[in-house]
């Protein structure tokens, strides 16, 4: 058999493979079941990020097909002509992911070939060689395109392997003499010359239940030796052998638990996402989102307009433009004499302690006041003018007369007043209303003023 003929060979058988295996898939992923765990629905327990220990993971094949002396993607070789031979292997493999998993392979056969074709029917004293090996190697198997957006199961994987380990080789040859030469020991036993080899491969894997494999596939195998065939030509080359070939495999594992070199990710994240009880959660969660807003729009609720909600006002029905304290009742109009004009009580100075920027308790009311007459007339303005006595430095007093006007205005934007209508102005220990040589009068400078604008 030469070489075009076993590449059509090998690809005709693939392809009619890869027909009944679409072909079953789509029968198998038809079958439903009210049983959630009957593999056969397409269905799986397992749940996303739930580990590996969902899974049945451990698996063993047995394979047999055909070996040859070359390889498909081309090389020099030692013989002008190869065959084809038989070989044979076996595979135990622990799938780690959905894509990949460690496998070990122990291989044996037979290559063979000839220099028929050469001048006289040899060449380099060699008519043809016989060479029986065994392997053993361990590879990486990666599963292409696990994922699958037209079926719930997946039915059809392609693989990749690689990986490295030993191959025993004995060589047998037919001198150009006619003789026949084997590599022997000094006892006349067979001499195996020992090498490592490189397998690298590809295959298909169909699924014929959930625990029941079909592969086929094609390895390329790499020596590190030029003896595999008997012969050493003397220059940098080394030989190399492939191996094509069909198996059946079997993943170990109870029937409760899902494969995992069948398993399809997307599938299960529907699976998990559409689950039942889940949607009942979220629908509850929807109704307990709905109470909420229903809770803060009562909270929020101002029936009369005076910018005190409706569970919190003491005087309801307040008539429009009426100026409401934080209970809702209307404040007293009294008027005192703020920078040389009448203003209502409200705007009063307020006062602070020696060294301090924080609101005394007593001056809340009257912020109260002015928060909300400033919301009941939108065109009003203030500019809050911040005061110190006369203690400290100069520079300090500026600082903290400008964060005693900020306190003001943080008061009264927290409740309600836009922050553009209050503009604030340190001003220190200027323009003092009292005498800054007395206790009693350095108490009224410290304080903050309203300018209506």
């Amino acid at each position: 058999m030469n070489y075009s003929t076993l590449k059509k060979t090998v690809a005709l058988s693939v392809a009619s493979l890869m027909a009944v295996g679409m072909v079953q898939a789509q029968t198998s992923t038809t079958t439903t079941t009210t049983d959630t765990t009957t593999k056969t629905s397409g269905t799986t327990t397992a749940k996303v990020f739930g580990g590996r220990g969902q899974y049945n993971t451990w698996s063993f094949g047995i394979n047999g097909g055909v070996t040859a002396p070359v390889v498909a993607t081309g090389g020099s070789n030692d013989y002008t002509n190869w065959k084809t031979s038989y070989g044979y292997g076996a595979t135990l493999r622990w799938q780690v992911a959905h894509s990949f998993g460690i496998q070990g392979n122990f291989n044996g056969g037979k290559l063979e070939g000839n220099n028929k074709d050469a001048l006289n029917g040899f060449r380099d004293d060699r008519q043809s060689f016989s060479t029986k090996f065994y392997s053993g190697t361990i590879t990486g198997v990666v599963n292409v395109a696990t994922i699958d957006y037209l079926r719930r199961k997946n039915a059809i994987n392609f693989f990749v392997t690689a990986g490295a380990g030993l191959v025993w080789y004995n060589p047998t040859m037919v001198l150009g003499n006619g003789t026949d030469f084997v590599y022997s020991n000094a006892d006349g036993s067979k001499h195996y010359v020992k090498s490592l080899v490189i397998p690298v491969g590809v295959g298909v894997k169909f699924r014929l239940a959930d625990a029941w494999a079909l592969n086929l596939g094609y390895t390329e195998n790499f020596t590190d030796d030029d003896i595999l065939d008997g012969l050493n030509r003397g220059y940098p080359s080394k030989d190399k052998y492939s191996y094509g070939y069909a198996g059946l495999e079997y993943t170990f594992g109870p029937k409760s638990k899902a494969n995992l070199d069948w398993v399809n990710p997307v599938a299960m994240m529907y699976d998990e996402l559409y689950d039942a009880a889940l949607r009942q959660e979220v629908e509850a969660l929807k109704g307990r989102v709905t109470n909420v807003e229903n809770a803060v729009n009562d909270l929020k609720k101002d029936s009369d307009g005076d910018g005190v909600s409706d569970q919190f006002d003491k005087c309801p029905n307040t008539p429009a433009g009426t100026v409401v304290d934080g209970s809702g009742c209307p404040l007293k109009k009294d008027t005192v004499m703020v920078g040389g004009a009448a203003a209502p009580a409200a705007y009063t100075n307020i006062q602070f302690d020696f060294d301090s920027s924080v609101l005394r308790t007593s001056s809340y009311p009257t912020l109260d006041a002015v928060s909300a007459d400033l919301r009941a007339n939108t065109a009003k303005s203030l500019e809050l003018d911040g005061f110190a006595s006369s203690e400290g430095t100069a520079a300090h007093n500026m600082h903290l007369s400008k964060d005693r006007a900020n306190s003001v205005k943080t008061y009264l934007v927290n409740s309600g007043v836009e922050a553009r209508r209050v503009k604030v102005k340190g001003l220190g220990e200027t323009r003092p209303i009292a005498d800054n040589s007395t206790e009693e009068g350095r108490v009224q400078n410290r304080r903050v003023e309203f300018v209506q604008k």
